[in-house]
């Protein structure tokens, strides 16, 4: 049994989304395409729910803010005013951001630093040639990640983000700590298990955090270093790795290691800001104040408070929700999209891509695994480079679908060297292009747009558990897709397989064109207001 965990985040979407500023909705906005109807049970109930979000989807053209201006559009006129000055807007919410992606840059670190030192492990350890042993320690990561990512909704709701993030890193230094003296498998077990139930609560707040205290201008930017905190802590985990070759022990040191960023996190929450929606949602009101006006500026101190305060009167403040909130209509709808958005991604095929590449480049007699490994880590982070600069300009759900569709075709080049006979050598370089596209591909979109979209069409009242649910379903397609991958293959060959990932690829860019709305440019309450059809427009 061979588990690999996601090269993500995870999360992770032409016409933009444009709403009224005040908490009014004009009557060209047609309600009565979105009336309420009673909650029901039942496939009857999900479907017509589901139905109503696609309404939402394909009606684009939502009432335009107050002065007809989207807010980036006031920040290039604002930049052309001033004429060449840097802008600089994202800078106060930075080091905030930074300190919440040392998460992300930890789960890449662990993803990476069982892949080469396992075998050391295991001949240490005692279980050495034992595959479901082997297995066991990978996938036991996963089992905790997975209750990790069900547990952290309501530890968010109760204590906030800085206080969630703390106590996420006991298990992350713990079970690092535990690994890297580990003397039986035992002990290895519980320490990757450890690892996991703290990475599987960070996987949900990084995104959620960096939605609700970036400005919304950058929000799409800075969301995007979740993904570059992985690509870093893989790189930064094969680098580690190297001396591994030579040293059985030095497994040890890689995990001991581990246990660093886990301090990082614990002390740089510490001076972190709180997100702003969360204390509004709390009843602290002036400390809202305080971090909006030191993050967005004094000008938007009060626009975003009346915003804060007119969801809440409308969707509550209830901090102790259970899971039956997502059983209202607007937060099934949401958690479908969000479970339904990762279950593709996994489905896609990305785990089993990145298995079957170190083969992929030995064929062209690359047989290092570590360059292999290192080519692979480069592209993935070319493209979050890319990702981070074009994700407030072009949108999420246009990186999106052209990430799945660019996916698709690499699929289709590489089944295609596999099925016809072209000249090897063309057919193992074109193998190697193809192999190298759908990663840079991935990681243009369906790897960061996910993670960051989810939380932006989420309701605040439900966003930490949507988002639970959300990873949940990925930590679970990850287990099945690394369980049964190898399997397939050996039964159908890689060519019918890689198909069904291009297929699936295919379905996800549809479904990101159909079921998902734009939502660059738009704040949190505003992309509420206007998907939540059963918004009180009074300003009272």
């Amino acid at each position: 049994m061979r588990v690999i965990p996601l090269l993500h985040f995870p999360v992770p979407p032409a016409p933009a989304i444009t709403i009224a500023r005040r908490h009014s909705i004009p009557p060209s906005y047609d309600l009565s395409r979105h009336g309420s109807f009673p909650l029901r049970s039942g496939f009857r109930y999900m479907f017509r729910s589901i139905r109503k979000f696609e309404v939402l989807a394909t009606n684009k053209q939502l009432p335009e803010l107050r002065n007809g201006k989207s807010e980036s559009e006031e920040g290039i006129s604002l930049r052309a005013e001033d004429g060449d000055s840097f802008d600089l807007g994202w800078l106060p919410a930075f080091p905030h951001v930074l300190v919440a992606s040392m998460s992300n840059f930890l789960f890449g670190y662990h993803i990476g630093v069982m892949n080469g030192p396992i075998i050391s492990i295991a001949r240490e350890l005692g279980f050495e040639g034992n595959s479901i042993l082997e297995g066991l320690v990978v996938s036991i990561f996963i089992v905790g990640a997975f209750l990790g990512s069900i547990s952290s909704g309501s530890l968010l709701d109760k204590l906030g983000f800085r206080r969630t993030f703390q106590i996420a890193t006991i298990p992350l230094i713990l079970g690092a700590l535990l690994s890297a003296q580990a003397h039986t498998l035992d002990e290895v077990l519980w320490g990757r298990f450890l690892v996991g139930l703290g990475i599987g609560v960070n996987t949900v707040l990084v995104p959620i955090y960096i939605s609700e205290v970036a400005p919304t201008k950058y929000r799409g930017t800075l969301g995007g270093l979740c993904q570059i905190g992985t690509c870093l802590g893989i790189i930064a985990s094969l680098f580690l790795g190297i001396p591994s070759e030579n040293d059985p022990h030095w497994w040890r040191t890689m995990l001991y290691i581990a246990s660093l960023p886990g301090f990082f996190i614990a002390f740089g929450m510490q001076f972190a800001v709180e997100s702003p929606r969360w204390l509004s949602k709390a009843g602290r009101l002036d400390e809202a104040r305080v971090v909006i006006c030191n993050l967005w500026g004094e000008s938007e101190v009060e626009r975003a408070v009346e915003e804060f305060q007119s969801v809440i009167r409308n969707d509550g403040s209830d901090l102790n929700s259970g899971w039956s909130v997502l059983l209202e209509e607007q937060n099934f709808r949401v958690a479908f999209i969000g479970g339904a958005l990762f279950f593709l991604q996994q489905f896609a095929g990305i785990n089993g891509v990145l298995y079957f590449s170190s083969l992929t480049f030995e064929d062209v007699g690359i047989t290092n695994v570590a360059l292999a490994s290192l080519v692979i880590g480069i592209t993935n982070f070319a493209g979050a480079l890319c990702a981070l600069y074009l994700m407030d300009k072009q949108g999420r759900q246009r990186l999106l679908i052209g990430s799945y569709l660019g996916m698709a075709v690499s699929m289709l080049l590489i089944v295609s060297t596999i099925s016809f006979q072209f000249d090897e050598e063309l057919s193992r370089n074109l193998s190697i292009v193809g192999t190298i596209a759908y990663i840079f591909s991935f990681a243009i979109g369906a790897g960061p747009v996910t993670g960051i979209i989810i939380p932006e069409l989420s309701s605040t009242r439900a966003r930490g558990k949507i988002m639970g649910f959300s990873l949940a379903v990925h930590w679970v397609c990850n287990f099945t897709v690394g369980l049964f991958f190898l399997d397939l293959v050996q039964t159908f060959g890689v060519a019918p397989v890689y198909s069904g990932f291009g297929a699936f690829s295919l379905v996800a860019a549809i479904f990101s064109k159909y079921f998902l709305v734009e939502t660059k440019g738009r704040s949190l309450e505003e992309i509420e207001m206007a998907l939540n059809p059963n918004f009180n427009g009074s300003d009272k």
